[in-house]
């Protein structure tokens, strides 16, 4: 994986939250993958262009956007 660190700067979940991706390029396939830091959802990365489509991602344990460890609930 070869992305830009500018770019990795700037690249977000494109969920509601905009949590920040980490590049975890030795998963998925040759390219590796960016992997949201909230909510575990994984965008593939494609001759070293992040395909940040919804409908390419795998989501995360809780679905796009969902916190991978909720809060406990209060009670």
């Amino acid at each position: 994986m070869n992305l830009d660190p500018l770019l990795m700067e700037i690249l977000t979940c494109p969920c509601v939250h905009h949590a920040p991706l980490q590049a975890k390029p030795d998963e998925v396939g040759p390219d590796g993958v960016l992997v949201c830091t909230r909510c575990l959802t994984s965008f593939p990365v494609r001759n070293d262009i992040a395909v940040m489509v919804l409908d390419e991602a795998t989501p995360g344990p809780g679905g796009v956007g969902a916190p991978a460890n909720p809060p406990p609930a209060a009670g």
